[in-house]
């Protein structure tokens, strides 16, 4: 499991350009059942998401195809969580 910290940079007043394909890219990770979390980073920081459902690696190059990524409207920073208990709802993190 992963918590990806996507914080505003120098670059923040471009992000209404690339919203769109922000949201488009958002959208796949939920189509690919990677994300189960996505929201804002308060106040006004950024954004975060969980994601589940793959590697590392996968995440890692999935979040560089975030055109917010990609033209540097955020920095990303991967976290990775090795879980060991759970709340009865998120036993499917364990597995």
């Amino acid at each position: 499991m992963f918590i990806v910290l996507l914080k505003f940079s120098n670059n923040k007043d471009q992000a209404g350009k690339f919203m769109e394909s922000h949201k488009e890219w958002i959208k796949r990770g939920f189509d690919d059942g990677v994300f189960l979390l996505v929201g804002s980073l308060q106040p006004n920081l950024g954004g975060g998401i969980v994601a589940h459902n793959t590697s590392l690696s996968g995440l890692q190059s999935r979040v560089t195809d975030d055109p917010f990524v990609a033209e540097n409207v955020v920095s990303a920073e991967i976290l990775e969580i090795i879980p060991s208990k759970t709340d009865e709802r998120l036993k499917f993190l364990l597995g």
